[in-house]
């Protein structure tokens, strides 16, 4: 069996959040009718279902991110499911809008929610890690992730969505670089890295690393990123 989490923050306040990426992506998945309704159960919602011939159980904590690895560990303690076997879907700064990498095991770059399974369960599960892009200061990424996707967004985020439903069964029987090749195409309906800041075309950096590193941090004058800091932030 199979433990699919995506990561967010529980209630309508939170529901359209860059944070709740993850959330949006398990409810994707859910739309099969290869799985039953939301159900409340071992502090978050889960659907139980099929993707292939992998039974699957659907996990969405309800503990808020900080406390992620609550749900998760219980889930994975009752069915017996081993780290191996949970994937984690989560939002990502360190890659731009609508990029998405699988990787087993690695650090939580800062992650809330990562942080707090790595505390129950250790690092050797698989991570989906959906790309948001960075605001390109320390100070922003706070407001940033827990602000609503901007309306231009939807340009990638709705089609990556529905990728990640349609491919799921790659991912779940282990094809992690066939699933990815298979949301690339998709992935050129985001938003060009040339137009992302600097610090969001970083690799091998968390967003904590990138905070930290001296440099001064670039902010896109033009574009829809710039478009979204204004409304935000209300800066000229």
């Amino acid at each position: 069996m199979l433990l699919i989490a995506g990561l967010g923050n529980p209630g309508p306040r939170y529901s359209a959040n860059r944070h709740n990426i993850g959330f949006m992506a398990v409810d994707a998945i859910q739309r099969d009718p290869a799985f039953s309704p939301w159900s409340k159960k071992f502090k978050g919602e889960i659907s139980e279902g099929r993707i292939g011939s992998e039974k699957v159980l659907l996990l969405k904590p309800q503990t808020f991110m900080n406390l992620s690895g609550d749900s998760v560990a219980a889930a994975a303690a009752f069915y017996r499911i081993e780290p191996k076997d949970i994937i984690v879907l989560h939002d990502e700064l360190d890659l731009p809008p609508g990029k998405v990498r699988v990787k087993t095991g690695g650090g939580h770059g800062g992650h809330n929610g990562l942080k707090s399974i790595d505390a129950h369960l250790g690092r050797d599960y698989r991570r989906v890690r959906l790309g948001i892009g960075h605001p390109g200061a320390k100070e922003l990424v706070s407001p940033y992730v827990l602000s609503d996707f901007a309306k231009v967004d939807g340009e990638w985020l709705q089609p990556l969505l529905d990728d990640v439903a349609r491919h799921a069964a790659l991912l779940a029987k282990g094809d992690d670089a066939g699933f990815m090749n298979k949301l690339a195409p998709g992935q050129s309906k985001a938003e060009p890295a040339a137009a992302q800041p600097k610090a969001a075309t970083r690799t091998g950096q968390s967003h904590i690393r990138q905070a930290r590193s001296g440099a001064p941090a670039r902010l896109p004058t033009s574009g829809p990123m710039a478009d979204m800091l204004k409304r935000l932030f209300g800066k000229d």
